[in-house]
């Protein structure tokens, strides 16, 4: 049996934030237990100073007005020695009869301090403890020329021990703090993302609307996703604007040939001689070559209009080499349609950046353009040149009889044909040339032929790089 499959957990907001605050707040947490450890050291250090001189002085004037004779009294020993906690030590020596008690052989300070001053507080060492001392020097008041020297001292355990106090108590409420403020966290990210509801409701009350829905009420935080899903509806609406154009771009140009086909199949059917039949079937194959033709480039029409290749899928194409090896594959077609195609180039390499097939496709509809309407006996000329920009120039002319300078300005335009022109066709060979060429950010010029005829001009421009050298 199959274990159950254990569901991913879908992102939070909520959760995301959380963790993403938890990170810097546990290292604020331990920066500032740091920072209080070592503030209530520091305090302890000073109060247990302050105590410690207090304790030396206290002990030093009270063994100053006694009889020492040379030794302390019972009283005053039991005073030193009695440490519940044996972390204490003590020396007392005299000027006249040198040590007079010690538990420990504690290190005096390097200068003992004059008679009257306040007691020198110091660092020591004593075994494997390491001590706080304080040391006091006063007059015998019962032996005037005698004086003692009192140190006492003691470790730093009870100085830690209240430091760490201190720091428990306050990582505590730190802590308790902290979080009090994540819960407020929590619930005030749930609260503000209630902003999102109208943005929410707008959508799903959506059916087949793909209009903006950014708005006043959008916060500013969430404008960049809400202007993304903007610009995806627009690329959307695009697609489906291409998609209803096509569609009325092949009922429009379909319908003609279709219903020539109709009456051409009915005319014979009606009469069935093979004369009658053989004639049907004459302009049935000339419909149905129309009509192929038409849906062709309705196709290419729909590619040339879709939306522009990503910046990744072009390469860097040589038209000096790319534009004769498309024209040669043209040649024998030309020759039984009776058109003399010739070719015009440079030797020097002309690179455009651009999608081949896209670019083939143009020029295709450029020569049959030209070789359809020049007619019988014509010549077409394809021409490649570069420009001082660094960019390239593309024509084709034709000697036929061409059109009218009014009429150039509607040359790109869908189905047009110049009222003159008997040849059958499309009417939307330009017009892929116009958006292919549109697509790769290149010009197009129709200007009437140097020997009559049309001249259409493709000025590409060059590629970043060679446009920055040209500059």
């Amino acid at each position: 049996m199959n274990p159950p499959r254990v569901r991913p957990l879908r992102p939070s907001l909520r959760r995301r934030l959380l963790l993403v605050l938890l990170v810097p707040v546990g290292v604020l947490l331990l920066l500032d237990a740091l920072l209080t450890y070592a503030v209530a050291l520091t305090y302890a250090n000073r109060v247990h100073d302050r105590d410690l001189s207090d304790d030396a002085l206290t002990l030093a004037t009270m063994l100053g007005n006694d009889q020492l004779d040379g030794e302390l009294t019972p009283q005053a020993r039991f005073l030193l020695e009695y440490d519940p906690d044996g972390h204490s030590y003590f020396t007392v020596s005299s000027t006249r009869h040198g040590l007079l008690a010690s538990n420990g052989q504690l290190p005096q300070p390097a200068q003992v301090p004059a008679i009257g001053t306040r007691p020198a507080l110091y660092d020591a060492q004593l075994a494997k403890h390491t001590l706080r001392a304080a040391t006091v020097h006063i007059a015998m008041h019962n032996d005037p020329g005698d004086s003692l020297v009192v140190t006492v001292a003691e470790t730093l355990h009870d100085r830690h021990q209240q430091a760490r106090e201190i720091l428990l108590l306050a990582i505590v409420m730190q802590a308790l703090l902290i979080a009090g403020v994540l819960s407020l966290v929590w619930f005030g990210v749930g609260r503000g993302l209630r902003v999102l509801d109208p943005l929410t409701a707008r959508l799903a009350a959506r059916t087949d609307e793909l209009t903006s829905i950014d708005g006043p009420d959008v916060p500013l935080e969430i404008r960049p996703l809400t202007q993304t899903i903007d610009a995806l509806f627009g690329r959307l609406r695009a697609m489906l604007a291409l998609h209803d154009r096509f569609i009325a771009d092949a009922a429009h140009q379909l319908r003609t040939p279709l219903t020539g086909l109709g009456l051409h199949v009915e005319h014979a059917m009606a009469n069935p001689q093979p004369e009658t039949v053989a004639d049907a079937l004459v302009h049935i194959r000339r419909l149905v070559q129309r009509a192929a033709r038409t849906s062709a480039q309705l196709l290419a029409l729909t590619r040339a209009q879709a939306p522009s290749l990503e910046t990744g899928e072009r390469t860097l194409l040589d038209l000096a080499r790319f534009i004769p090896e498309a024209v040669s594959e043209r040649v024998q077609e030309a020759i039984r349609a009776g058109v003399d195609l010739g070719y015009e180039g440079t030797g020097q390499a002309l690179p455009v950046l651009g999608d081949a097939a896209s670019l083939h496709d143009l020029l295709d509809n450029l020569i049959d353009n030209a070789v359809r309407y020049a007619g019988r006996g014509s010549t077409v000329t394809v021409r490649l040149a570069a420009r001082a920009d660094g960019g390239a120039s593309l024509s084709v002319e034709d000697n036929g009889p061409g059109v009218s300078a009014e009429l150039l300005p509607r040359l790109s335009e869908r189905f047009f044909r110049a009222a003159s022109n008997n040849e059958e066709g499309s009417g939307l060979g330009l017009a892929i040339v116009q958006r292919i060429a549109e697509r790769h950010h290149a010009e197009v010029i129709y200007r009437l032929g140097e020997v009559g005829g049309l001249c259409v001009e493709v000025r590409f421009p060059a590629p970043p790089g060679i446009a920055a050298r040209s500059a």
